[in-house]
């Protein structure tokens, strides 16, 4: 098997198994487990992760909080509806963001593009990489707190079904606004589960990747080693640094909630293993024969085929055993992707 060959990364998903809507009670999905070491592997509910979780242990999550980041114009003038996507926003002068924009015919340089009921508006300043448009703003009021109002939640496009309630896209810790997608492992913790977790001894720490157009856009490059993610904005402070470091140093495992903390992580951390402050962009690609230098177990969800997360999944519990694992999830009908079920790899 060709490790390297996009299709390696291949399986077959019956559609019923993609998760539509939210469960009810974020905990109680259902946890397929898998030890490195042992082989051993877990079928049960989410919950159990309290039992698998040790004192001194840590737990890293992704604080960042998604923005009902898709939005409707047209242009001055005109009728017809555009969508536009807010992926990141750029530094510098004015509020300018990347963006995805369909029709992109509709979207050339100098279009000005109107929101709502007129309260946003925003010029097309130039096309980026892969047909992403810079798109400058301008609002009477401050720019979030207008997207809030009349933006919707960016589902992805397999789910069909109508989000009721916006918060169920969000994490119960999301904090910072920025992300274009939720770092969907995190769905899982309720807070009753978190508090559960922190007096048994476990640490919780934060740390922060605005999720982009490096997160979800597909692979089209049939050499893996010739893809290239796109940046995205993540933060790790000193004091995140410092605690994490101690937890390695005496003796404690780091947990990495979703493959966006993981990044994140990786990011940071040197060939010593030691964790740095930074802030800044990464462009991470982790996949098989990619060294993981900190983490020591992964909570995350079931990932689309061919997609850069189950190769993140498969460099870090080996490429037959995920593939393994995909394959008894979907005999097991587990549920899928965004609102689906969690893995822990340990």
């Amino acid at each position: 098997m060709d490790l390297m060959n996009l299709s390696s990364y291949w399986y077959s998903l019956p559609e019923e198994l993609i998760a539509q809507t939210p469960l009810a009670d974020r905990s109680s999905s259902r946890l397929l487990a898998f030890d490195r070491k042992s082989g051993a592997v877990h079928h049960g509910v989410f919950t159990d992760i309290e039992d698998m979780l040790k004192a001194g242990d840590c737990l890293v999550v992704n604080d960042t909080r998604v923005i009902p980041a898709r939005l409707w114009a047209h242009r001055e003038g005109k009728e017809e509806e555009i969508e536009v996507v807010l992926l990141s926003q750029e530094k510098g002068e004015g509020v300018v963001w990347k963006c995805l924009t369909r029709p992109g015919k509709k979207t050339r340089p100098d279009t000005v593009l109107v929101f709502g009921d007129g309260c946003l508006k925003g010029t097309v300043r130039d096309i980026a990489e892969e047909g992403t448009r810079l798109i400058e703003f301008e609002c009477e009021r401050p720019f979030l707190e207008a997207v809030e109002e009349i933006g919707l939640m960016p589902l992805p496009p397999y789910i069909k079904a109508r989000l009721e309630d916006k918060d169920r896209y969000q994490t119960v810790y999301a904090r910072e606004k920025g992300s274009a997608a939720a770092p969907t492992a995190g769905l899982h913790f309720t807070p009753e589960l978190l508090e559960r977790l922190t007096a048994k001894g476990v640490h919780i720490e934060k740390v922060l990747l605005h999720v982009g157009l490096g997160t979800f856009r597909p692979v089209k490059e049939r050499d893996l080693r010739n893809h290239k993610m796109h940046s995205e904005y993540i933060r790790v402070t000193k004091e995140s640094a410092d605690r994490i470091n101690a937890v390695k140093a005496a003796g404690g495992r780091v947990i990495a909630v979703g493959t966006t903390s993981c990044r994140t992580l990786e990011s940071a951390v040197d060939d010593n293993g030691i964790l740095h402050p930074y802030e800044g962009q990464t462009d991470i690609f982790l996949y098989p024969g990619k060294p993981f230098r900190i983490i020591d177990g992964l909570i995350t969800n079931f990932h689309l085929p061919e997609s850069t997360l189950i190769m993140l999944v498969s460099a870090f519990a080996g490429y037959e055993n995920t593939m393994e694992l995909y394959r008894q999830a979907v005999e097991q009908r587990y549920r899928f992707f965004s609102f689906g079920d969690a893995m822990f790899i340990e």
